[in-house]
């Protein structure tokens, strides 16, 4: 059997890399991407084969349509050539409409029903969707697609790329002597993103209170990183190149993300983590329930608990998040099953 995963952003990559290496063990598989820094840099590193269709279409509406409509015409001679049987997707726009137009079957995987653009171009196209159990599934019935045709899972996605290994040691060598604040910057060029600019002040108040620690910020778009170079100077350190991020995290003390994936890995690996929450997800409020993560947007609030998580080592937490992990179920197993099925 040929298999195409369509490929889009950091997270999807480190999801699916465990899967695609399983899988090619018995079918060939075909993987395609788009220009988008991230990506492509990670690919790299992790060594995975990825063909270029197209590219990113930054944060303007237009830019993102024309974007779209240039890949399906460049994606759509690709996929003419390779012929696949089946698409594996996080819910790709383009790839859902070249498969339905090639009679391709097509099984997703999502945890974001609040990407609302994205789900109403694709959720009414898949064949099967594979979610993460804590999200209902009437969330995703109301975009266009049967419950019965909805497979959940015992995981949230973060689970996966946790238990990924990393190769070699982190390159930037942060000060040992000091402890690492580790800052992931939210996404502002999606179309659910709100971009308020929050962040900002987070790092302003964290720089200025924590002067004697690393301070990391880990930026996602060119633009993004210039601007708090320029912002912040030498008060910080902005990552210019793409690094793996469970190397990041290997060398950090605390991590204050916008409650994405990073967010999740960080808080299932037993790292203290605060949670901006930048965009409100299922995921984030069950790491926050299970108390994993710590949600505050304030400033100030937020020095006192990073001053409380840099003071003391919480075992507890640790010893839960190391638990939680554990009983994560593979998502893979369940993939399969569903490609039988077709």
């Amino acid at each position: 059997m040929k298999i195409w995963f369509d490929i889009l952003t950091p997270k999807q990559l480190l999801f699916f890399e465990p899967m695609i290496i399983r899988l090619k063990k018995d079918h060939t598989v075909i993987c395609t991407s788009r220009k988008y820094r991230e990506v492509m840099h990670l690919a790299k590193i992790r060594r995975l084969k990825v063909v270029i269709a197209g590219k990113h279409g930054g944060a303007e509406k237009y830019g993102k349509l024309n974007a779209s409509i240039s890949r399906m015409n460049r994606l759509s001679r690709v996929i003419k050539e390779a012929s696949p049987d089946i698409l594996i997707s996080f819910c790709s726009p383009e790839a859902a409409r070249i498969a339905y137009g090639f009679n391709i079957k097509h099984i997703a995987f999502q945890d974001s029903p609040h990407a609302e653009a994205v789900m109403r171009l694709t959720i009414p196209l898949v064949q099967k969707l594979l979610i993460p159990w804590v999200i209902p599934k009437k969330e995703f019935t109301k975009f266009g697609i049967d419950e019965k045709n909805i497979i959940s899972y015992k995981a949230i996605d973060a689970a996966v790329i946790a238990k990924r290994k990393t190769n070699k040691k982190y390159s930037l060598r942060p000060d040992n002597r000091k402890k690492t604040i580790l800052i992931r910057v939210e996404e502002e060029q999606a179309a659910y993103s709100s971009k308020n600019g929050r962040i900002i002040s987070i790092i302003k108040a964290i720089s200025e209170e924590f002067k004697n620690n690393n301070i990391i910020v880990l930026g996602r778009y060119s633009s993004q990183i210039k601007f708090l170079k320029k912002r912040f100077g030498k008060k910080i350190t902005v990552l210019n190149k793409v690094v793996d991020g469970k190397k990041l995290l290997d060398n950090c003390s605390v991590f204050v993300g916008s409650g994405g994936t990073m967010t999740a890995e960080a808080a299932l690996l037993g790292i203290p983590t605060i949670s901006y929450n930048a965009v409100p997800n299922f995921i984030e409020k069950y790491l926050v329930r299970k108390k994993l993560a710590v949600r505050e947007n304030s400033p100030g609030r937020m020095i006192s608990i990073i001053k409380g998580f840099l003071s003391s080592v919480d075992k507890k937490t640790k010893l839960k998040a190391k638990k939680t992990l554990i009983q994560m179920e593979d998502p893979y197993r369940k993939l399969v099953k569903v490609i039988n099925s077709l």
